[in-house]
C-alpha cells in the first residue's frame, strides 16, 4: 500500500505559560485573529483555514507545574498536516501500520477528523482530513460546540477503516461526535471541560 502525502500543512500548537502575550504577539505578527478561546486554549488564524495556530495555557493546565499527561515541556506541542479525505486517511494509517508505524491518539475534533503520530525523536504531528465545507463554518462550531467538547471524541481506527472499507458513507463513518464522551486523554483538558 502506498503512503498518502498530506495535501497542505494545516496548524501548529504550542504549550505556553505566557498565554496573552502569546496571543498578542500573534496577532501583531501574523494579523491572526481569534477563532475560540477559552482559559487553557485558544485558536487563530490568518487566513480561511479554521486555525493555523493554537495554544494551550500551561498556567492553568499545570498550574503547579507537576506531572500529569500533558508535557510541562514550553515549546511545540504537535504540527498538523491536512489529507484529502477521510479515505486517504484511513487507507494511510492502514499503509503506516503496515511499516509498524502506529498513531498513539486517534480522535474526532468535530471539525476535523486526527490520527496523532510520534516520530523516532518523540515530535509529534497530527495528519487529520478537514470535516467543515469553509472557516466560518469551523467558526460557527467552535463558537456553539468548543465550550461543551473542545477536544473530541477518541475512536478505534481499526473499526472505523473496516466501516469504510465495507462502504459506510464518510457521512454515517463521522456520526460519533454528536453525543460522544469527550476524550480523556488530556486529563487536564478533561477536568476543564468537566467544569466549564
Amino acid at each position: 500500500m502506498a503512503i498518502t502525502a498530506p495535501t497542505k500543512f494545516a496548524h501548529i500548537v504550542y504549550r505556553t505559560r505566557r498565554f496573552q502575550e502569546m496571543l498578542d504577539w500573534y496577532s501583531t505578527v501574523f494579523s491572526a485573529r481569534v477563532q475560540y478561546k477559552n482559559p487553557a486554549l485558544a485558536f487563530m488564524t490568518y487566513d480561511d483555514e479554521h486555525h493555523r495556530f493554537a495554544f494551550a495555557d500551561m498556567s492553568v493546565l499545570q498550574p503547579d507545574g507537576s506531572e500529569t499527561e500533558i508535557s510541562d515541556t514550553i515549546g511545540v506541542d504537535h504540527v498538523g498536516y491536512t489529507l484529502g479525505s477521510v479515505g486517504d486517511l484511513l487507507e494511510n494509517y492502514a499503509s503506516l501500520r503496515e511499516k509498524g508505524i502506529s498513531p498513539y491518539w486517534c480522535v474526532h475534533h468535530g471539525m476535523t477528523l486526527a490520527m496523532y503520530y510520534a516520530d523516532p525523536d518523540g515530535n509529534q504531528m497530527e495528519f487529520q482530513v478537514d470535516l467543515m465545507d469553509s472557516s466560518e463554518d469551523a467558526s460557527k462550531m467552535m463558537a456553539t460546540r468548543f465550550d461543551a467538547n473542545p477536544i473530541g471524541v477518541e475512536y478505534d481506527p481499526e473499526e472505523l477503516l473496516a466501516c469504510y472499507r465495507a462502504g459506510t458513507t464518510p457521512a454515517e463513518l463521522l456520526s460519533f461526535y454528536e453525543g460522544g464522551p469527550v476524550s480523556p486523554i488530556r486529563g487536564a483538558f478533561a477536568k476543564l471541560v468537566g467544569s466549564a
